[in-house]
């Protein structure tokens, strides 16, 4: 308490407050005589000045007993004037009791007192408020920079405030735009609302505007899109504000002002998660992730690894992906029991060992090839990889008693027009029908694109923007769903835990977007302009390709759940040993021709050109 008495800024404060005592006393007497000093009664002038070091001594106590020097000059708030108004009322009637008992409050005018406690509040209340007013970037110096804040809400709030608190005042909000009309002309830390987005570009010419700051926690993406594009047409940078949450769980700051990336204009509203279900599912599990080093099942470790498993066990056949995400993991959870191994799902012998030695409780299945034009030449491949891996690994699971197998489909299962597609849906079809074989609870969950998974048009687009350009678009009307790998792999935990087995879970993707309007988006973000700097170019639709994806099939009934992003398509039931014997027959067959026949046999929504290109290559040889 001494030391800080003795600091350098809390003396000063106090000093400027014990000055203010006798300024406030003697314009009181001033005041009492309407102005004339020369009308007072010297006898009073004396009775005054004696006074006086009582009115320090205990008018300073009191400032010190309510802690008016706890709070900061700078962020004087409410809370501090009424403390500074307790201490002076207070100070004021202590020191009219003791004046009274020694003097009966002879030669000292009545009315001085209450005037003296008015000008005291006055000079102490309003120094602070205009120390923080000032503080606060009402005075714009000339290295500071102007912003706009979109959103009135309470990250708009907290920027604001934020921004005012600055000491070195880089940053000066000047005035506020939101789409709620009710908020225009209301005022935010004395930040007026002066409009809607549509007034960004007016505003941003009218006050000189350098930078435009987003601070739309809530916001949709469709939202954020919108504000984007009135952004786009003001040559000032904008910026975008981390979302609320992440500011108060500690993920980020409100200095943490980032660009506008493609997850802001593509990703969609917060996911609300049963996480007690999810973690009463995975806590003390032994959990097998298969393909744990691709984009899908290294996010999906990585979630899981922070719900207290017993094991985590990744099975991955890329050496590169797999001593990626176990340097990661084992790096980041280092009490958590990791195991990783090296090997295929299609390979029985690693699969056995591997359930027979660890005993899985869990097992998400998220290995698989998924790269389209690539699977349309190796048709092989994806049958021995997607078709032939999921079987062996799904079998075996049941085998060795494991509670849930998770697996992990796409889109492009729905009506397929790829051997990719054909190949996954026939993987749906095996653990859908499966289940009813098995103690084993078989659940498929499926979803479309995830932005920045390997692969993806994401990381191609800014690959290509690095360089220069071209952006390459297959078709200007191709149009895919996207959400985030995290958001895809909460999800799929989440359809896991509740699942009773049998079922296909369809993500809630949102809105299809335009891969036009994704290029486009990239190449602005990137401080390009999309035909100027960096140019598009559509070169047609390639082999197995669709404009449009869905996500459920026709016969496929699709039903609501209880949980806000997961749907349920009743799934189509196959003859169960129908089914084992087209498969047997499939996956023991070499030559693509028979293969995609025989797949489309199963699969007879499949649509693919691959059956009468080979058709007529057959043909040609004969």
């Amino acid at each position: 308490m001494l030391l800080s008495f003795f600091r350098r800024k809390t003396t000063t404060v106090l000093f400027h407050d014990l000055l203010s005592i006798p300024i406030a006393w003697f314009f009181a007497y001033w005041l009492r005589f309407n102005l004339d000093l020369s009308i007072i009664p010297g006898q009073m002038i004396t009775n005054g000045l004696l006074v006086l070091p009582l009115l320090l001594i205990v008018q300073g106590g009191m400032f010190w007993y309510y802690g008016l020097y706890r709070g900061v000059w700078r962020f004087a708030s409410i809370p501090d004037l009424e403390r500074l108004l307790k201490a002076v009322v207070t100070g004021v009637a202590v020191s009219a009791i003791i004046i009274f008992m020694f003097t009966r409050m002879e030669g000292i005018p009545r009315s001085v007192l209450p005037l003296y406690s008015i000008l005291l509040l006055l000079v102490l209340g309003g120094s602070r408020v205009f120390y923080r007013w000032y503080k606060d970037g009402r005075f714009i110096g000339k290295n500071c920079r102007r912003v706009l804040v979109v959103g009135a809400g309470k990250a708009g709030e907290m920027l604001i405030r934020d921004l005012m608190r600055q000491v070195d005042q880089r940053f000066v909000p000047i005035a506020i735009v939101d789409d709620n009309a009710q908020k225009k002309g209301r005022q935010i830390h004395g930040v007026e609302v002066q409009g809607t987005s549509a007034d960004i570009e007016r505003l941003t010419d009218e006050y000189n505007i350098d930078l435009i700051v987003i601070a739309m926690s809530a916001a949709s993406s469709k939202q954020i899109r919108a504000v984007v594009a009135h952004c786009e047409s003001c040559k000032v940078p904008f910026r975008i504000l981390p979302k609320v949450t992440d500011i108060m769980t500690g993920q980020a700051t409100l200095n943490d002002l980032r660009e506008v990336s493609i997850h802001d204009l593509l990703g969609r509203d917060p996911v609300r998660l049963d996480w007690q279900s999810i973690h009463n599912s995975l806590d003390g599990k032994v959990i097998l992730v298969t393909g744990g080093g691709g984009s899908i099942g290294s996010e999906l470790c990585r979630q899981i690894a922070s719900l207290n498993p017993k094991t985590l066990i990744v099975l991955e056949h890329s050496e590169f992906n797999l001593y990626q995400i176990e340097l990661e993991i084992r790096q980041q959870f280092p009490e958590l029991s990791f195991v990783a191994i090296l090997g295929s799902v299609a390979d029985q012998v690693v699969v056995d060992r591997l359930l027979e030695t660890y005993h899985p409780h869990v097992i998400y299945h998220a290995a698989a090839y998924k790269h389209v034009p690539m699977l349309e030449s190796n048709v092989r491949q994806a049958v021995v990889n997607n078709i032939r891996g999921t079987r062996l690994i799904a079998t075996q699971a049941a085998q060795f008693g494991v509670e849930r197998f998770v697996l992990i489909s796409t889109d492009k299962a729905v009506n397929p027009k790829n051997i990719m597609g054909c190949s996954k849906r026939i993987a749906e079809l095996f653990c859908q029908n499966f289940n009813a074989q098995s103690e084993t609870k078989f659940v498929t969950v499926r979803f479309g694109n995830v932005l920045g998974s390997a692969g993806s048009v994401v990381p191609l687009f800014k690959q290509q923007i690095q360089q220069g350009g071209p952006v390459t678009v297959t078709h200007e009307d191709m149009t895919r769903f996207f959400m985030t790998i995290a958001e895809a792999c909460q999800l799929i935990m989440e359809a896991g835990s509740v699942s009773s087995g049998g079922e296909i879970f369809v993500l809630d993707m949102g809105e299809s977007i335009k891969i036009s309007y994704l290029a486009e988006q990239m190449i602005l973000l990137s401080g390009k302009k999309p035909g100027e700097d960096i140019d598009i170019i559509y070169t047609g639709l390639r082999p197995g390709e669709k404009l449009f994806e869905e996500l459920f099939h026709g016969e496929e009934d699709l039903q609501e759940t209880n949980y806000s992003k997961l749907r349920l398509a009743v799934a189509r039931d196959y003859d169960w040993p129908v089914l084992n014997t087209l498969l047997d027959d499939l996956v023991s067959t070499d030559q693509d021709l028979e293969i995609v026949e025989k797949m489309k046999a199963i699969v007879p929504e499949y649509t693919g050109e691959k059956l009468d290109i080979l058709s007529k290559r057959q043909q040609i040889v004969e």
